[in-house]
């Protein structure tokens, strides 16, 4: 009986500490040390969050640059892709429409190489950022639709481009079309 006692004891004990005690000192820590990472990186615009640089959102508008499809709706509270492969029909059939719709947005050329990052979806479907030559495409949409020159985009396009070892530069959705309402202001 004295065994079971100091199992549940010991149970207790470690349930507190490893539990409750270490869960708060290290939410404490990153608090202090890394408030806007512990807290989601999110953006906020006359004190109201408009978004989270880390979570993509859906822009449909042709005045905004638009991010990787999602086969979630963008919703983070159910982060996750499809079990579709890539010889998959319908998974060919989405990447199909979703090539077809870039092409047609866009204006361009109906033979065009399309980037990947516009046509799949990713793992999360939440991904939040597209390869700067993805936006880049964008820009004379957003040009016409701003009634802007081509320049002034690309110029933001530019400016937020986010250096990676090893691969292209990407770009952040939300942050460009911030940064193309601050234009319009």
């Amino acid at each position: 009986m004295s065994e079971i006692k100091n199992a549940i004891i010991i149970f207790a004990v470690f349930t507190i500490i490893f539990g409750v005690i270490y869960p708060l000192v290290i939410t404490g820590i990153t608090q202090v040390a890394f408030p806007s990472q512990a807290n989601g990186e999110l953006i906020k615009e006359n004190g109201v969050v408009i978004g989270s640089q880390l979570i993509g959102q859906n822009f449909s508008s042709p005045q905004y640059f638009q991010g990787r499809p999602s086969y979630i709706s963008y919703n983070a509270s159910t982060s996750g892709g499809t079990n579709l492969g890539p010889d998959s029909q319908a998974e060919i059939g989405n990447v199909s429409a979703n090539m077809l719709q870039v092409i047609q947005e866009n204006n361009l050329p109906a033979n065009s190489t399309v980037p990947s990052d516009l046509v799949e979806a990713s793992a999360s479907g939440l991904d939040s950022d597209i390869y700067a030559s993805s936006a880049m495409i964008q820009v004379p949409r957003i040009a016409a639709a701003r009634n802007i020159s081509q320049s002034e985009v690309s110029a933001i396009v530019t400016e937020n481009e986010q250096y990676q070892l090893l691969d292209p530069p990407i770009v952040n959705v939300l942050t460009l079309n911030i940064a193309l309402d601050k234009l319009n202001q």
